[in-house]
């Protein structure tokens, strides 16, 4: 089964609380609008009442800075949002998203090679739970972990 992408049932669910439900369309554009560097130390925060759009940024430098910047970043959201962009713009130091992991390539690559002698002592040590199902889901995680930590050592 496919996963499926949930950014229209999440936009029009947030669009029923306003103006602040527009922070969905301000954050799909935000990367292309912004740029990559600006983008990697501020994102938007939310959009008040007034239709301000508050950004986090990663320091007080870059606050100031893209202080500077405001009626340009408004020009090229304005660009990407049309009508719908806001009309100001607050930047304050504040949380960033993580960056994404790159994707592999091959994500089986990833996998531990689990062995029998890992199965065997994930089976000992999850031997005196008395929760079949637990003991099993126990058993595998142990198995697994001590997988993956044999496998890091040997890179």
């Amino acid at each position: 089964m496919k996963p499926e992408r949930l950014g229209d049932d999440v936009r029009r669910e947030l669009v029923r609380f306003g103006p602040g439900g527009a922070i969905a369309d301000v954050v799909a554009v935000w990367p292309a609008a912004v740029g990559d560097s600006i983008s990697r130390h501020a994102w938007p925060a939310r959009i008040a009442r007034d239709g301000t759009l508050h950004v986090a940024t990663s320091s007080s430098a870059w606050a100031f800075e893209l202080g500077l910047l405001e009626a340009e970043l408004r020009d090229r959201l304005a660009e990407a949002l049309g009508k719908d962009a806001p009309e100001r713009l607050r930047f304050t130091p504040g949380p960033l998203p993580e960056p994404a992991a790159p994707e592999s390539a091959d994500p089986e690559n990833h996998a531990p090679n689990v062995t029998e002698q890992h199965l065997q002592a994930g089976a000992e040590l999850a031997a005196t739970i008395s929760d079949e199902n637990l003991r099993k889901v126990v058993a595998k995680a142990v198995a697994t972990g001590l997988a993956r930590r044999s496998d890091d050592r040997s890179v």
